[in-house]
């Protein structure tokens, strides 16, 4: 992952809980970054549900300047808003590429083990972008956008991706049989980026084709770069092969900053009942390390992750388990 050009080991953190589990699992996720022996100043903003009902908004301007003042942001969950939330920051802050990383861990109900790669999503043209569908005579039409700079963009880093996390592949995911000048126009600049790439092997797969590859051999990906709806569908059957939107953290980086965020909902049903698994919050927690370029905390905080895991006593019911939020993230902080 790219790193931000934070010299020094003092960093101002966003922190924005949002709603339902979202400020259970930020509360054990910080608790855990506390002991890292890192210089953190938390700033906390408001957004998702609640804050809509509180103040007629669900993103304030005041929470999307703390985020743009931030060296990262760290985003807990929220429930109905939650796609125009991110879709405004995601606008705001140029975040252009989601990545959405996929890997087994032990005692999680992963279908496959061993199972270890990135998918790194176009985040801002596509078939989402705002105001571009219209209603016909009888029915409606969605534009999708595919331009030059946005796929250079994107494909350039999903393979420095590649490069800087010692990957040997890259594998382009599109449509381009039937979508001929769209995605015609993706997998030619994918072959050109390659170029200057000579020692990354390089494919690519029609997006049906690469949906039941995922489900029949995903041990052979190790970064897949696409577009922005097959991104999105692939990012969630990637996460059911290994134990669900629960463990599945995500990031959206950007020229002018980055957001960190479990891939799971508010879960209303269960908030404030201490049930929900932070472990997705924590990974996104990590994802924020590496960005920053604390790779060596990143480590630390991961590998205690996996004994947790590895020694199967300490998990919450989504994991068979009757362990607390608070109880995992002690565990964990024990592991360190």
């Amino acid at each position: 992952m790219s790193t931000s050009n934070k010299k020094d080991n003092k960093y101002q953190i966003a922190v924005i809980p949002g709603d339902g589990i979202g400020k259970e699992v930020m509360e054990a996720t910080i608790s855990v970054l506390d002991e890292l022996n890192i210089d953190f100043d938390y700033v906390y903003g408001i957004a998702g549900d609640e804050c809509n009902e509180e103040h007629g908004t669900p993103l304030p301007q005041e929470t999307i300047d703390i985020i743009r003042d931030s060296d990262a942001c760290l985003f807990g969950a929220a429930g109905e808003t939650a796609a125009d939330v991110i879709v405004k920051i995601r606008q705001e802050m140029k975040m252009f590429a989601n990545l959405r990383p996929v890997k087994s861990y032990p005692n999680t109900k992963s279908i496959f083990e061993n199972v270890d790669f990135m998918i790194v999503r176009e985040n801002t043209e596509g078939l989402y972008i705002a105001n571009q569908e219209e209603e016909s005579e009888d029915g409606a039409i969605a534009k999708r956008i595919i331009t030059r700079e946005a796929e250079e963009r994107i494909i350039n880093y999903a393979f420095q991706y590649a490069k800087d996390n010692n990957r040997t592949k890259v594998t382009a995911v599109h449509k381009a049989n039937v979508l001929k000048k769209t995605d015609g126009l993706f997998k030619k600049i994918f072959y050109e980026v390659a170029e200057k790439y000579p020692d990354i092997d390089t494919e690519d797969f029609y997006v049906d084709a690469t949906a039941m590859y995922l489900v029949t051999q995903p041990q052979e990906f190790q970064v897949i770069v696409t577009t922005n709806l097959f991104g999105d569908i692939l990012s969630d059957e990637g996460a059911g092969l290994v134990g669900g939107l629960g463990l599945t953290p995500s990031a959206n980086i950007g020229a002018d900053g980055a957001l960190f965020e479990p891939v799971h909902g508010s879960a209303p049903d269960i908030a404030g009942q201490q049930k929900a698994n932070p472990i997705a919050m924590m990974l996104s927690a990590i994802m924020m390390l590496r960005y920053l370029g604390e790779n060596e905390a990143a480590n630390k905080f991961d590998a205690a992750i996996l004994k947790v895991l590895n020694e199967g006593k300490t998990l919450t019911g989504d994991l068979g388990g009757s362990s607390t939020t608070i109880e995992v993230a002690q565990a964990i902080k024990d592991s360190l």
